[in-house]
């Protein structure tokens, strides 16, 4: 397990650079857990700003999933399973799908879809602490 602290939400650069290293090395599947508010879709944007995507970078909440594009890494999916309720509106969307493409995958609040990830995936912990800082640690499930 990785760990980065960061002392200001700005800095979050540094846990999107430690995310585009994992792509780099062949992980596609990335769930982000966290509270309300901890930086879970800032994270993302960055991120994608690290992969040069050009297109504006945004919660899914509303929409459940939302599409970008990386010249370099292809398709990038980008969930947000807050308001999903059961596991069969997960199929509904076609979740599965996805997780068989050849593209980048962020899924915010993982925790319903847990029993159809990938086998391979990295979790991504967020966390706050007293000082209000940030605490992100990354682990690779195989």
């Amino acid at each position: 397990m990785d760990e980065i602290v960061i002392k200001s939400i700005k800095n979050i650069g540094l846990a999107g650079s430690r995310i585009v290293d994992l792509i780099r090395n062949n992980n596609k599947v990335f769930c982000i857990y966290g509270e309300m508010g901890t930086g879970k879709t800032t994270l993302i944007k960055k991120t994608c700003e690290l992969l040069n995507v050009k297109e504006n970078v945004t919660s899914p909440t509303f929409t459940i999933i939302n599409e970008y594009l990386s010249a370099e890494y292809g398709k990038i999916y980008h969930f947000d399973f807050y308001r999903i309720n059961n596991i069969k509106e997960i199929y509904d969307i076609g979740v599965e799908e996805y997780f068989d493409d050849d593209c980048i995958i962020f899924i915010e609040w993982p925790g319903i879809v847990k029993s159809i990830l990938p086998p391979k995936h990295i979790q991504i912990n967020i966390k706050e602490n007293k000082e209000k800082h940030r605490i992100i640690s990354t682990t690779e499930i195989k």
